[in-house]
C-alpha cells in the first residue's frame, strides 16, 4: 500500500490544474500502467547518460559504444572525470564511425576552478577538444554550490549565474553548441532559478534545461507549481526510479513517484528525449542501462499498427 498511497499523493499535487475548475476535483486515481506514448521510447528518442566515470571495469572508447550498439541506443551525453580527458578526441571519431550521435557533453563549474569568463583547464579541455572535432552538441553544465555562496540575494545569484553563462553561451554559440543548464541540487538546480537566468540571459532559443529525476527528491512537492514553465525548455528529461524517502537513485520502475512524474510530463506536452542512467557506483553500466531500458518500456503505450 505504501506505493499506491505515495503515488496517489503526489498526483493530488500535479492534476488539480487539468481538472475544470467549475467542479470539485474528484479523487486522483493512479495513472495508467502505459503514460508514455511509443514515440518517446523510440532509439531516436532516447540517450544514455552517466556512462563514463561509473563504469567498472572503465572501458575504452571503442568498447563504451560497442556496449551502447548492443543495447540499440543511438545517441548518450558524455560525462568524465580528469583522467576521461586525454580520450575525448578519440571518442569523438569513433562515435562518428559507429554512427551513434554524442549528444552532448558534461561540463561543471566550480569556483575553485573557472572564474566569470575564464573556464579552468578541465572544462577548457572539453571545449577545445569539441571544437577542434567540429562536433555541435548540447553542453550539460551543472555549478558547485560555492559559485553562489557569497551572493546576498537571488538577483546576485541570477547575476554570478549570467556572469559566467553569458561569456560561455557566446563561445558555444560561435560553435553552434547548445547550453543547457543542469540541476544538480542546491540553488542552481532549481529550475525556477534556472528560469530566471535564461530570462536574464535574453531567453535565447539556443539555451535550455536538462531535468534530471534522480536530483528532483527535494522538488516533488513543488513539481506541478514550476513544470508548465519548465517544459518548453527542457532539451532533455533524465529518468530514474523515484521514492520520495530515497536512496537517490533507483531502477526506473521500481520508485513509488516516477510514473507519477513522467505522466505530469506527457500531459503538459513534452515530446523531447528521455535518457537512462547508467549512475551506480562501481558497476557494470551494461546491465544497469539495459534495466532502465526495459523499466522505461514497461510505461510506453504499444505503437499504433
Amino acid at each position: 500500500m505504501r506505493r499506491c498511497t505515495t503515488t496517489l499523493g503526489l498526483l493530488t499535487l500535479l492534476l488539480p490544474a487539468w481538472l475544470p475548475a467549475q467542479t470539485p476535483a474528484p479523487a486522483p486515481a493512479a495513472p495508467p500502467a502505459a503514460v508514455l506514448p511509443a514515440s518517446l521510447v523510440t532509439p531516436e528518442n532516447l540517450l544514455a547518460w552517466c556512462i563514463v566515470p561509473y563504469d567498472s571495469p572503465p572501458r575504452s572508447p571503442a568498447a563504451r559504444l560497442a556496449m551502447l550498439r548492443r543495447l540499440g541506443l543511438t545517441q548518450y551525453v558524455w560525462d568524465w572525470r580528469a583522467e576521461h580527458l586525454a580520450s575525448l578526441p578519440e571518442e569523438i571519431v569513433l562515435a562518428r564511425e559507429a554512427g551513434i550521435r554524442l549528444r552532448g557533453v558534461w561540463l561543471w563549474i566550480d569556483a575553485n576552478n573557472d572564474a566569470p569568463g575564464r573556464l579552468g583547464p578541465s572544462n577548457r579541455a572539453v571545449l577545445d577538444a569539441v571544437f577542434a572535432a567540429g562536433l555541435r552538441c548540447e553542453f550539460w553544465v551543472g555549478f558547485n554550490a560555492n559559485v553562489f555562496a557569497s551572493a546576498p540575494d537571488d538577483a546576485a545569484r541570477v547575476g554570478a549565474g549570467v556572469a559566467h553563462l553569458g561569456p560561455l553561451l557566446t563561445e558555444l554559440r560561435a560553435h553552434g553548441g547548445v547550453l543547457g543548464l543542469y540541476n544538480h541540487g542546491d540553488w542552481f538546480g532549481e529550475p525556477p532559478n534556472q528560469l530566471r537566468i535564461l530570462a536574464a540571459l535574453g531567453d535565447p532559443a539556443d539555451a535550455g534545461l536538462v531535468y534530471n529525476f534522480h536530483h528532483a527528491h527535494d522538488q516533488l512537492a513543488r513539481f506541478g507549481s514550476f513544470l508548465p514553465a519548465m517544459v518548453p525548455r527542457l532539451l532533455a528529461v533524465n529518468v530514474s526510479g523515484v521514492h520520495p524517502g530515497g536512496p537517490k537513485i533507483l531502477p526506473i520502475g521500481e520508485g513509488t513517484v516516477e510514473t507519477a512524474l513522467l505522466d505530469a510530463l506527457v500531459r503538459s506536452g513534452y515530446r523531447g528525449p528521455l535518457g537512462v542512467l547508467g549512475h551506480v557506483e562501481d558497476a557494470d553500466v551494461e546491465p544497469v542501462l539495459a534495466r532502465n531500458l526495459a523499466g522505461l518500456r514497461q510505461l510506453a503505450a504499444p505503437a499504433t499498427p
